[in-house]
């Protein structure tokens, strides 16, 4: 091999010798096929550190995401990054809630700027000169299920759940799925999904093309177990459905919570395969590959670049508005005077002429109507 000892590299770096604190950013060793570690090169794992309210990102880690994506992708001897997340709860629920509620709700010019940042991280994945793998290791929703689909390849625990919660809680799914999600699943699958918010366990999101592939997590006696909470075998219910990745119920339900409670969690078989996928990955031309990634890319850039302005702009209105009302009333409620805000009655209220304003937040939020 050539010497390159008295060469220098320009550092490429947007902020170079920055810090991470608000997320991990680590190398890892890669392996080669026969599983020996691979010297002069490693793989980039950045994560997510904010298990206490279930990964979601707040405007300092979404900052610090942007430049740990910048940095990986300068990164000569980096094969492929890796996107996760501390904990086996979840990858990420989306923006912080309490920021959301306490700072951005009713400010839409202090909004608009923070998804300046959004966009901006989102970009960062899909611009990265390196294949992004997205390891999930738990529920990825909402703008988790936004900043995931940005990535080029999902590996997930067989326990992640996978959806939107936009109409739910008072904002659209703007953040990249109504760009994404119909090229991953099809266009009915995607509407389905964006406006009903009902979440997808593993299995569906195996079966609907979402993943590439899942792994079980739990171990019972020291052995493996698949997701006891969902129906891994396909049959047809009672109205000639083939049920396969939905939830289980009644009595079975119960049961499987049991058998959740008494195993442990263990990532090894999710994190073998995240390696796999690496090795994979190393046994390829890099300058070929970032291009074949980078065309794929291309269908979702196609749509992300045209939109993102625009979504922009209208999700930072928004928070004068639904997006007020919906983020609060998650934040400040709980599970016992719920969290959603009275839909009828807000409904209601806007058919019968009644306007935007504190009166009408708190009339339909469920804090109130507990205290009414």
């Amino acid at each position: 091999m050539a010497s390159v000892d008295s060469f220098e590299f320009v550092n490429h770096e947007l902020v170079p010798d920055v810090t991470f604190d608000e997320v991990l950013y680590e190398e890892r060793p890669v392996y080669d096929a026969a599983g020996a570690v691979v010297d002069g090169l490693h793989s980039v794992w950045i994560t997510l550190n904010n298990p206490e309210q279930l990964n979601s990102y707040t405007t300092a880690s979404v900052k610090e995401v942007i430049l740990a994506f910048r940095r990986a992708s300068v990164d000569r001897a980096a094969v492929a990054v890796v996107f996760t997340a501390v904990g086996d709860r979840s990858f990420c629920t989306g923006g912080n809630t309490e920021e959301y509620s306490e700072y951005y709700a009713g400010r839409p010019l202090e909004y608009r700027q923070y998804m300046r940042l959004f966009n901006d991280m989102v970009s960062a994945i899909l611009m990265c000169d390196k294949p992004v793998i997205n390891r999930v290791n738990g529920m990825r929703i909402g703008g988790g299920q936004e900043i995931g689909m940005a990535c080029d390849f999902t590996l997930a625990s067989d326990m992640a759940r996978f959806g939107q919660a936009g109409p739910k809680h008072g904002s659209a799914p703007d953040g990249g799925s109504t760009d994404f999600l119909d090229l991953y699943v099809g266009f009915t699958q995607a509407m389905a999904s964006c406006v009903l918010c009902d979440p997808w366990s593993a299995h569906e999101a195996l079966r609907l093309g979402l993943v590439n592939d899942i792994y079980p997590v739990l171990k019972v006696d020291g052995e493996f177990i698949p997701n006891p909470l969902v129906v891994t075998d396909r049959y047809l219910d009672k109205w000639g459905k083939i049920i396969h990745g939905k939830s289980k119920e009644g009595d079975e339900l119960a049961a499987a919570k049991e058998t959740v409670k008494l195993a442990t969690v263990d990532f090894s078989m999710l994190d073998a395969g995240v390696e796999e996928m690496i090795t994979k990955i190393l046994y390829t031309m890099p300058d070929c590959t970032i291009k074949t990634v980078e065309s794929v890319r291309k269908k979702k850039l196609e749509h992300w670049d045209k939109n993102k302005e625009s979504n922009r702009a209208w999700l930072s209105l928004n928070m004068m508005t639904e997006a007020k009302a919906g983020f609060q009333a998650f934040h400040r409620g709980d599970r016992e005077v719920g969290r959603e805000v009275d839909y009828i009655d807000l409904r209601r209220r806007i058919a019968q002429g009644e306007t935007w304003g504190d009166e009408l937040t708190e009339a339909v939020s469920p804090q109130y109507k507990a205290d009414a």
